[in-house]
């Protein structure tokens, strides 16, 4: 049985960065990247102080670190009246998403092969550079790219697909016991349409389920039609869904 709860603290286990504390079971992440569950708070760890004193007090930790203050909308969080908290504080609601998952069974895990491509095991440095510049990234994040993958203490893969030796598709898998999540995953547009990246994912989850994997999540804009079709194919379904307020601007 997949547990949607143990996914979520999984996940933030995996996005790992040395800028954040805790404020009264509230994750405050402040790094200046462009992942935003790396510069927001996460309130699913308990609450006993006032909450509209708590939210004060992480508007003052952004402003004091030049962020906006964002707050990532999980069912977990506590207490449950923070949504509509934030709203009634002029936060605005964005960047639906949808947290999917899948059980994952070794013997028929799909191998799809991408024609043309080849798929590497790149350093963290050329990963760093692969997904940045499929992403267009400028240098502050891609540093803080570098920082956050350096620092995990999770079993990490990365994967690079190249064609004329050239990155066309990139994504990493971070696995913590019997749990696997996979990230980063980008296809340059050029390159679409043509199984690259479920070619990719699956090559992850191969070897994950090798290293004792057996449940794999990822996180997918929910308008994100392309991504979402590769990720049926591969047997995920929503195990739950989070949104992001912020002030507008």
């Amino acid at each position: 049985m997949i547990d949607a709860r143990r996914i979520e603290e999984a996940g933030l286990n995996a996005l790992q960065t040395q800028r954040q504390l805790f404020h009264d079971g509230w994750l405050l992440r402040v790094s200046p990247g462009s992942a935003k569950r790396a510069r927001s708070v996460s309130a699913c760890f308990g609450s006993t102080l006032p909450l509209e004193d708590k939210i004060a007090h992480c508007e003052r930790v952004y402003a004091g670190r030049e962020l906006p203050a964002l707050f990532r909308i999980t069912p977990f969080d506590r207490p449950d009246g923070l949504d509509a908290a934030l709203a009634r504080r002029g936060y605005l609601a964005f960047d639906r998403t949808l947290v999917l998952a899948a059980e994952l069974v070794g013997a028929a895990l799909p191998a799809p092969d991408a024609e043309g491509v080849t798929l590497v095991e790149p350093s963290i440095d050329a990963f760093v550079d692969a997904v940045g510049a499929l992403r267009g990234s400028p240098p502050g994040q891609r540093d803080a790219h570098r920082e956050r993958l350096s620092h995990s203490p999770l079993d990490g893969r990365r994967l690079v697909a190249l064609e004329d030796g050239e990155p066309v598709a990139a994504g990493k898998a971070a696995r913590e016991g019997e749990l696997v999540g996979v990230f980063d995953v980008v296809t340059a547009e050029r390159a679409r349409g043509r199984g690259i990246a479920t070619a990719l994912v699956a090559r992850l989850l191969a070897r994950a389920w090798e290293r004792g994997a057996r449940v794999a999540y990822l996180q997918v804009d929910a308008g994100n039609a392309p991504a979402l079709a590769v990720y049926r194919k591969l047997g995920f379904s929503t195990s739950y869904e989070y949104h992001y307020r912020g002030r507008e601007g």
